[in-house]
C-alpha cells in the first residue's frame, strides 16, 4: 500500500485550489490535505477544513482571522494568520507536496520557503518565476526540492520532455486560446467591459487570471515561466493562438519531430498529473474525443492589439528586476480595471509607464526584488492618480 502524501494547498479557495481539493477527494487513499490557506474567504476555508481535516488553516486577511477561528473552534485544526504562518505551513515536516495556487506576487515567499524546506512544489503561481526566475532556479540547484508545473501549457511541455534529452529540444510552441477578444479590432478593445473580459470562451479561472488571458499578459508570463522552467531562450519560444484549447503546448526537437500534449480544457488533468508524478493516476473523467474536435486551428498573435504580450518579451530580454516590475504594474492595472477605474486598453499604458519609470537593477537579490515590487506598485498608484476615470 502506498504511503499517503500530505499536501499543503496554498490558495485553497481559488480556482486551482478548489480543483486540487477535488483531486485529493478523488484519491483519499493517496492524498491528504494537511494545510489549507486563503486570503480572506474564511467561509469557504472553514467548510474545506471541516471536510478535509487539515492540521492547519491560515488566512492572510486580519479581518477574516477571528471569523475563521470562531468557525473552527470545535475542530482539531490550528488556525493561523498571515504570510509567516503560510510559510510555516508550507515547510511543515510532514508536508510532502506544496501546491502554490496563490495569486500574483503573494506566492513568492511561500515558494522560497518550500524550496528551502526541500519540498516538491506543484507550481500554479507563474508570477513566482516571472518575478524571481533566476533566484528560484539557482535555489533549486542547491536543494532537494523540485518543481512540477501545474499550468496546462507548462504541464504539457513537461510531459513532452519526459524521457527526452532537453538538449535535443529546439523550440517550444506555447499555445494560447486567444481569449474572448481574439476577433475584435484594436479599436473595439477600447470599449470592452469587465463583464466582457471575464467571459472566457474555454476556461473557468479566477478573475485575475481571466483578465490576464483576455489581455494576453497571461501568455507573456507563461513565456517567462517556460524560459526558467525549461532553460529555453525566449527567442526559441513561439506563442501560437489555438482557439480550441485542445493542444496545450508542443515541443520541437532537433530532428524536426514535434510532440504535443492534448486534452480537454480542464485543469483537473494537469493538477492530477503534478500530484501523481511520475505515476499517471486513473480517473473516470470523460476523456478527449477527437471526433468532436475535427478542426484544430493555429494562428499568430496580434502584438499590436495585445501589447502586454510584447512587453513580457521586452522585460525578459532586459532581465534583472524588469519582469518583477512588469508583474507589479500588471497586478495594479488588473485591479484598477476590475474596479472600473481604468479601461481595458489603459492597462498596457500603465504597465509601459511603470516599466519606464522604475529603477532598473541588473542583478537583483531577494531584498532588491521586494523593494522593486514596492516601487513599481507606488509608480502604478501615481499613474492611476492622474489617469483614473
Amino acid at each position: 500500500m502506498k504511503q499517503i502524501k500530505n499536501i499543503a494547498v496554498l490558495g485553497s479557495t481559488g480556482s486551482i485550489g478548489t480543483q486540487t481539493l477535488d483531486i485529493i477527494a478523488e484519491y483519499p487513499e493517496r492524498f491528504h490535505a494537511s494545510v489549507l490557506t486563503a486570503k480572506s474567504n474564511w467561509q469557504l476555508l472553514s467548510r474545506q477544513a471541516k471536510q478535509f481535516k487539515p492540521a492547519m488553516a491560515v488566512v492572510s486577511d486580519p479581518a477574516a482571522y477571528p471569523l475563521l477561528k470562531e468557525a473552527l473552534k470545535d475542530q482539531d485544526v490550528e488556525v493561523a494568520l498571515g504570510e509567516e504562518a503560510i510559510c510555516a505551513g508550507a515547510s511543515l515536516p510532514e508536508v510532502d507536496i506544496v501546491v502554490t495556487a496563490m495569486v500574483g506576487y503573494s506566492g513568492l515567499l511561500p515558494t522560497i520557503t518550500a524550496i528551502n524546506a526541500g519540498k516538491r512544489i506543484a507550481l500554479a503561481n507563474k508570477e513566482t518565476l516571472v518575478v524571481a526566475g533566476e533566484l528560484i532556479t539557482g535555489m533549486l540547484k542547491n536543494s532537494t526540492s523540485d518543481i512540477i508545473p501545474v499550468d496546462s501549457e507548462h504541464s504539457a511541455i513537461f510531459q513532452c520532455l519526459v524521457g527526452e534529452k532537453t538538449s535535443e529540444a529546439r523550440k517550444i510552441f506555447l499555445t494560447a486560446s486567444g481569449g474572448p477578444f481574439r476577433k475584435l479590432s484594436k479599436e473595439q478593445l477600447y470599449d470592452v467591459t469587465v463583464k466582457d473580459a471575464l467571459n472566457h470562451p474555454n476556461w473557468s479561472m479566477g478573475a485575475k487570471v481571466t483578465i490576464d488571458s483576455a489581455s494576453m499578459m497571461n501568455k507573456g508570463f507563461e513565456m517567462i515561466e517556460a524560459h526558467w522552467l525549461f532553460d529555453c531562450p525566449p527567442k526559441n519560444i513561439e506563442i501560437v493562438v489555438h482557439p480550441q484549447s485542445i493542444v496545450h503546448s508542443m515541443v520541437e526537437f532537433i530532428d524536426g519531430s514535434v510532440k504535443a500534449q492534448l486534452g480537454m480544457p480542464d485543469m483537473h488533468l494537469p493538477i492530477r498529473y503534478a500530484l501523481g508524478y511520475p505515476e499517471r493516476l486513473a480517473t473516470d473523467q470523460s476523456p478527449l474525443t477527437l471526433s468532436s474536435f475535427a478542426n484544430l486551428t493555429f494562428e499568430s498573435p496580434d502584438y499590436e492589439k495585445f501589447p502586454l504580450l510584447g512587453y513580457a518579451f521586452d522585460a525578459i530580454k532586459t532581465g534583472g528586476n524588469m519582469p518583477c516590475i512588469l508583474n507589479a504594474a500588471n497586478e495594479k492595472g488588473v485591479a484598477a480595471f476590475l474596479s472600473g477605474k481604468i479601461g481595458f486598453m489603459d492597462m498596457p499604458r500603465l504597465v509601459k509607464s511603470v516599466m519606464e519609470s522604475s529603477a532598473f537593477i541588473s542583478n537583483p537579490t531577494l531584498p532588491d526584488l521586494i523593494a522593486s515590487n514596492e516601487e513599481a506598485l507606488m509608480r502604478a498608484d501615481e499613474w492611476l492618480a492622474i489617469n483614473s476615470k
